[in-house]
């Protein structure tokens, strides 16, 4: 039985321009209100047709991210700013460099910190966050451990921003980015699963086959803390936009 709102569409381009709509209303709406939006944001392969989308409303539509604030979900440990596979390159690469946000409104958890700095490095991520008035929209992918943002098994429903090691899983699906496992960071810093929670809405995407199996387990499930993402069970407003693959496996 599903225990989350889930749309499914034909394909994900059709899932990602209703997702793109709703962001383009949300920050015209707000814009409007003289207030800015606050956008939670996912890395991976699974937004990117969703940022291309925004690039195009920007472009072809005039939306304007001027008055928007984006906070990324996480970042690898160790990782600098400008290596290719860093989530700071990432973002630029697939939707910052190509729209009019200003930057000192894009937050990311830096993967330089040192070790003994991390956790007040954490605490001021949630304090951005706080600062900002709270995320209006958290976008979210989910891994084939069920994590949401690099909330790995065992992470705590009321988790905060902090220090991650990575699941063996989730290093292997990164492997061929970055040229084999040894290349793999071992850990990360990601926003928690209580950051991710507090958002005022949230959007879950997810395509093809290979999702089908978690995605099931994350909505027809139990809650806890081994699939994380199946906390957004208990959040009031959120859903998933999957297609007809990565709805393959639904229960009824």
């Amino acid at each position: 039985m599903q225990k989350i709102p889930v749309e499914v569409f034909p394909s994900s381009q059709d899932a990602v321009a209703k997702l793109a709509a709703e962001t383009a209303e949300l920050i015209r709406s707000n814009e409007a209100a003289g207030k800015q939006t606050v956008l939670g944001l996912a890395t991976g392969g699974t937004p990117i047709a969703y940022y291309k989308e925004l690039i195009r409303l920007h472009k072809e539509d005039g939306l304007s991210f001027a008055n928007v604030t984006s906070f990324n979900l996480d970042e690898y440990a160790g990782l600098p700013q400008d290596h290719v596979e860093s989530y700071w390159y990432f973002m630029h690469q697939n939707l910052f460099n190509h729209i009019d946000i200003k930057p000192e409104n894009i937050n990311l958890p830096s993967g330089t910190v040192a070790d003994a700095d991390i956790p007040a490095h954490c605490a001021e991520y949630e304090q951005k966050i706080k600062d900002a008035g709270g995320i209006d929209l958290q976008i979210l992918g989910i891994g084939r451990t069920g994590h949401i943002g690099f909330n790995e098994p065992g992470s705590p429903k009321d988790s905060l921003t902090r220090a991650i090691e990575l699941d063996p899983i989730t290093r292997e699906d990164a492997a061929p980015a970055f040229g084999g496992l040894d290349n793999v960071p071992t850990a990360a810093i990601t926003m928690g699963c209580g950051t991710i929670l507090a958002a005022r809405r949230i959007v879950l995407m997810a395509w093809g086959e290979g999702k089908a199996p978690i995605v099931n387990e994350a909505v027809t499930g139990p809650v806890n803390d081994i699939v994380s993402a199946s906390y957004l069970q208990e959040h009031a407003n959120s859903v998933f936009y999957i297609d007809q693959a990565a709805a393959s496996k639904l229960e009824a």
